[in-house]
C-alpha cells in the first residue's frame, strides 16, 4: 500500500508500506479521507513541536474515514462494506488514568501519528488501516465519508464543551476561527448556547464562523475597540473557547469574561503572561483541554443524526500523489479551513 511519511521539515514522501497483519478482534479499513490536523503541519513544516520532534520516518494522520474490506476472527459489529470513522485514540485501558476513566491522559497512549514515544507511533494516512472494532464507528447512509473524517476535530471540541459545563443559556466567546475554533462555535450551539461572538485577524475565516453558527463575528487586528466593548460592567461572556493559542486572546479574552466565567485553552501556543489579579478578583476559573475518548462516538452520532453540518469548513480535497500540495494549501489560512487527502 501506499502511505504519506514524513521524514524531516518539508520532506514529505510518498512510499510503498507492507499492510499490518489483521488480528482477532481487528478490521482492515480502506482509507478513504484523511483531514490534515494542526499537528501534521507542525511535523510537515517544522519537524515537530515543543520538544516532540521527529527522530524516525513517521507516517502521519489521525483524522480518517474509510470502508471495511475485511474482519479479524471474533468481530460482531462490523461487516465488510460498511462505512466507519476510526477513532486515533487507543488507550491502554490498564493504567491508572484509565481505569480512572481519563483514558486521554493514559500513560501508554498509541495515538496514530505521534512522534512523542519512540519508536513514533505511526499515523493513519495510508491506504489500508488496520484497527480494532471498538475504534470504528458506523458512518450514516447519506453521510459523506469526507463529513466522517471531521469527527476526530469535532470530538476534540466536544471534549471542550464538556470541560466547560452546560452551556445552556450561555454567551460565548471563541478565540481564533481555524477549524478547531469554528469546529467549537459548532459545537458550543448543539449544547445550548445562547449567544457566540467569534474573533479573528482575518475576514475569510471570520466569514466561514458566521456561516457555521456565530451571531456576531470581529476582526480584532483591524477593530479592537468592538471586543473591548463587551468588558464594560466587568464582563458580558459567560465562557471563552480559546483556539488561537495567542497570548494577547487570552488577555483580551479575560477582559471581557464576567465574574464567575470559565476559560477553555483550546489553542496551543508557548508561554504567556496572564494577569493574575484579574483571574483573582473576577474568580475566573481556567482549564485545559486535552484530546478526547468518549466524545468520538458522540461526534459520529452528531454527524450522522444530520445534528450538526461540517460540510462548510471542507475547503479542498487532493488526491494522495498531491500530497505536497495538500500540506502547502492546508498551512495558508487565506484559502483554506478544512484540507483532506483522497486514498
Amino acid at each position: 500500500m501506499k502511505a504519506v511519511v514524513i521524514h524531516a521539515a518539508r520532506d514529505l514522501r510518498i512510499e510503498e508500506r507492507d499492510v499490518e497483519v489483521l488480528e482477532p478482534g481487528q478490521v482492515e479499513v480502506a482509507i478513504d479521507a484523511g483531514g490534515i490536523c494542526g499537528s501534521d503541519l507542525h511535523y510537515y513544516n517544522h519537524g515537530g513541536f515543543g520538544a516532540v520532534r521527529l527522530r524516525e520516518p513517521m507516517i502521519l494522520g489521525h483524522e480518517v474515514a474509510g470502508t471495511v474490506r475485511a474482519l479479524g476472527a471474533g468481530v460482531s459489529t462490523l461487516a465488510v462494506g460498511d462505512r466507519v470513522a476510526v477513532s486515533p485514540s487507543r488507550p491502554c485501558s490498564a493504567c491508572d488514568y484509565c481505569l480512572a476513566g481519563h483514558q486521554n491522559h493514559c500513560l501508554n497512549m498509541r495515538f496514530y501519528g505521534s512522534a512523542m514515544p519512540m519508536p513514533h507511533i505511526q499515523g493513519a494516512f495510508r491506504q489500508r488501516l488496520v484497527a480494532e472494532q471498538w475504534q470504528c464507528h458506523t458512518v450514516a447512509e447519506g453521510v459523506s465519508i469526507h463529513e466522517a473524517a471531521m469527527a476526530e476535530p469535532f470530538a476534540v471540541t466536544l471534549h471542550a464543551v464538556a470541560r466547560a459545563g452546560s452551556l445552556i443559556g450561555k454567551r460565548v466567546l471563541v478565540t481564533g476561527c481555524g477549524p478547531i475554533g469554528a469546529l467549537a462555535i459548532i459545537a458550543a450551539r448543539a449544547h445550548g448556547a445562547r449567544e457566540i461572538v467569534a474573533t479573528d485577524m482575518m475576514d475569510a475565516v471570520l466569514e466561514k464562523a458566521l456561516e457555521v453558527g456565530a451571531d456576531r463575528v470581529i476582526n480584532v487586528a483591524a477593530n479592537p475597540e468592538q471586543l473591548q466593548a463587551y468588558a464594560a460592567n466587568k464582563g458580558y461572556f459567560d465562557v471563552q473557547f480559546e483556539a488561537s493559542g495567542n497570548e494577547r486572546a487570552v488577555r483580551s479574552g479575560l477582559d471581557v469574561l464576567k465574574p464567575r466565567s470559565v476559560l477553555v485553552q483550546l489553542g496551543l501556543g508557548g508561554d504567556v503572561a496572564i494577569p493574575q489579579n484579574m483571574v483573582v478578583a473576577k474568580e475566573i476559573e481556567m482549564k485545559g483541554t486535552f484530546r478526547f475518548h468518549e466524545e468520538f462516538a458522540l461526534a459520529v452520532d452528531l454527524i450522522n443524526q444530520r445534528r450538526v453540518d461540517l460540510k462548510p469548513l471542507l475547503t479542498g480535497v487532493f488526491p494522495l500523489a498531491d500530497a505536497v500540495t495538500a500540506f502547502e494549501t492546508a498551512g495558508d489560512r487565506t484559502r483554506s479551513m478544512k484540507v483532506q487527502l483522497s486514498f
